[in-house]
């Protein structure tokens, strides 16, 4: 059975059981699955709270390993019966519900290695456990300060995008590693986010990102953010997380950008008391006039290109550039979605 098709069945599965009524405080409603082992058949199960289980037929005489205790997983030894069978499982439960969607590709990953090794079941779940917490201990620490803010940033008008299309998060490019943070590969928009600034002052690294694609246009975006206090208001960054995985019509691929933008969200109880308020949101056209170097530019006055890894800094405060009005920023993000269409 293939990847897609252990997903729908243990999803319809899961759906089954969460609608039969709840039972005992210490009791699961059970599903077997179609996937046989040695020690038996596997089996999907619901509990009285409603968090989702996968049961890994297991020997009684074995010991299972300990250090799986929760937050968000947690593995035990559970024995079950009914009126003709007595087994033993090793018990997987989420305690999350908000993150189903990962559990289901984690139990999906245990389904498709078992079919493959039913000899020993609790052995393949291991070694699909040590792959997944592999995967996760691979990752750096969490993001800082300024790397929050530029988060923040971007997430703000990824969830412009959205409002419009719920598939515009496939226009953000800038956790990939790409010039600038949105494009269609004609039009572009770069964000720049900074806390408590003296002045609209960002950073700007290489000589591409201020180049708008070739035939099309960019638009530089400046956030003047400052932290605050939950009870001084401002947008919570978990929060401004959750309203852009709702409006998006690929929770997993926005999960999967956010982890390469340093974000990750098991790790969600680390950024549930980062909040901003935004000073001042301002959409700059980049035309001529626009301050900063480019390839481009460097060309047209006859300078060879020649440096690498050029970071400057351009001051956005002079009274002389043009910049975007709420109607026009809506038009504009609006048309950029149409586009990539």
């Amino acid at each position: 059975m293939s990847e897609p098709a252990f997903r729908q069945l243990v999803e319809q599965h899961w759906a089954a059981l969460e609608a039969r009524p709840t039972t005992g405080e210490n009791r699961l409603r059970v599903s077997q699955l179609p996937v046989m082992t040695d020690e038996g058949a596997l089996a999907a199960a619901v509990d009285h709270e409603g968090h989702r289980h996968l049961l890994v037929p297991m020997s009684a005489r074995l010991g299972l390993r300990s250090g799986l205790d929760g937050p968000v997983l947690r593995l035990r030894k559970r024995p079950l019966e009914d009126e003709d069978t007595y087994q033993t499982y090793a018990d997987l439960a989420c305690l999350r519900e908000d993150l189903n969607d990962l559990f289901t590709k984690l139990c999906v990953d245990v389904l498709t290695t078992v079919q493959g090794l039913s000899g020993n079941p609790i052995k393949v779940l291991y070694r699909v456990l040590d792959r997944w917490k592999a995967l996760f201990l691979t990752h750096g620490p969490g993001l800082d300060p300024e790397q929050l803010a530029g988060l923040f940033g971007e997430l703000i008008v990824l969830e412009k995008l959205l409002r419009h299309d719920p598939g515009a998060h496939r226009l953000w490019l800038g956790p990939k590693g790409h010039r600038h943070d949105f494009s269609t590969g004609v039009d572009a928009i770069e964000v720049k986010s900074a806390v408590d600034p003296s002045g609209r002052k960002p950073r700007i690294h290489g000589l591409g990102q201020l180049e708008p694609p070739a035939g099309g246009s960019l638009c530089l975006v400046w956030f003047g953010l400052h932290r605050v206090t939950a009870s001084g208001g401002g947008t919570g960054f978990v929060d401004l997380v959750e309203r852009v995985r709702r409006r998006c019509d690929d929770e997993s691929a926005v999960l999967g950008l956010l982890a390469e933008a340093g974000y990750r969200h098991f790790e969600v109880d680390r950024y549930r008391d980062v909040r901003f308020g935004i000073g001042e949101e301002i959409w700059f056209p980049v035309g001529p006039g626009f301050p900063g170097l480019t390839n481009s530019a460097l060309d047209a006055v006859g300078l060879p290109v020649s440096v690498l890894d050029v970071e400057y800094t351009i001051d956005l405060s002079g009274r002389g550039l043009a910049f975007l009005t709420s109607d026009e920023v809506s038009h504009m993000t609006e048309h950029i979605v149409q586009e990539s269409e």
